[in-house]
């Protein structure tokens, strides 16, 4: 075995050169780049590809933005309030103000009456659409001096013939027969004026042509039902409400110990907060 690690000095000198290069050869391939780093580019195709990823990133922020439609502020609910950004106190405010049987007719106004901030109210303003007879008085005399009639001159809604609905301006002979069928659906006619908003398309604007005009003088007599007693099979006989907002009218109840209003409902999971005028007609707190 000794004799293997025996060399001779031609022999060393060999060895020592062999790791020389080994080392050197090492090094040049750690330390220099031999790639080719002027590659062709196609400037204009990379612009092409630029401007496509750019539009799509555009398609996806503007899929993604909350798209907001004209409406009339009058109607804003819980849930419309809280998508466009208005705080709990603002959109009670307004709740309460047309509770009182009042209407916001300007910007300012809803200002006013809601105290939302300038800059929510630039936001959400532009997109605020009021009647004709508010925007354009002059054009919609005749229709302004009809809103001073009172309630002795209106005429009974629930005696109404379909040729007297279609002196409404936005009444046809489509909607005069399904205010008509609707009524009759009921087998007494109409509680209140408020179920008009029933009737499938009509606005809330031509509801208010139809309530200057018309309005229930004779209301269907019913046994209204005590929400704080009413049971799930009691309270799925009134228009707007199932089995399942039904079990959460119940639940709620037990946590709050009874209602003290009905409008608390509202906060109910899944209560249909744009029919709570209708619901009402059917409910008592006695």
């Amino acid at each position: 075995m000794k004799s293997h690690f025996k060399f001779s000095k031609s022999q060393r000198n060999g060895i020592f050169l062999l790791v020389i290069i080994i080392v050197t050869l090492q090094c040049i391939y750690f330390f220099v780049d031999f790639s080719n780093s002027e590659y062709p580019v196609n400037t204009e195709e990379l612009k092409r590809y630029e401007q496509e990823i750019d539009s799509l990133k555009q398609i996806e922020r503007e899929e993604s933005a909350l798209k907001i439609y004209p409406f009339n502020p009058n109607y804003i609910t819980d849930y419309k309030g809280y998508t466009l950004g208005m705080s709990t106190d603002e959109i009670d405010r307004l709740l309460r103000f047309r509770d009182q049987g009042d209407w916001i007719n300007s910007i300012k106004q809803f200002q006013e009456v809601t105290k939302v901030s300038d800059s929510l109210l630039n936001q959400i303003s532009p997109y605020f659409k009021f009647p004709e007879w508010v925007t354009s008085p002059k054009q919609n005399n005749s229709y302004s001096n009809n809103k001073t009639k009172t309630f002795a001159e209106k005429k009974d809604l629930n005696k109404a013939t379909a040729e007297q609905l279609q002196t409404i301006n936005g009444i046809g002979a489509y909607y005069s027969e399904q205010i008509i069928k609707l009524r009759s659906k009921f087998g007494g006619g109409f509680i209140a004026d408020v179920q008009l908003q029933d009737v499938n398309g009509l606005t809330p604007e031509v509801i208010e042509k139809i309530t200057n005009e018309f309005t229930v003088k004779t209301p269907r007599q019913i046994q209204k039902i005590n929400l704080n007693t009413a049971t799930v099979d009691q309270l799925v006989t009134i228009q707007h409400i199932d089995y399942e907002v039904a079990y959460n009218i119940i639940e709620q109840r037990q946590l709050r110990e009874g209602y003290k209003s009905i409008d608390e409902l509202t906060k109910v999971k899944d209560f249909p907060v744009n029919k709570i005028e209708i619901i009402k007609l059917y409910l008592s707190l006695d």
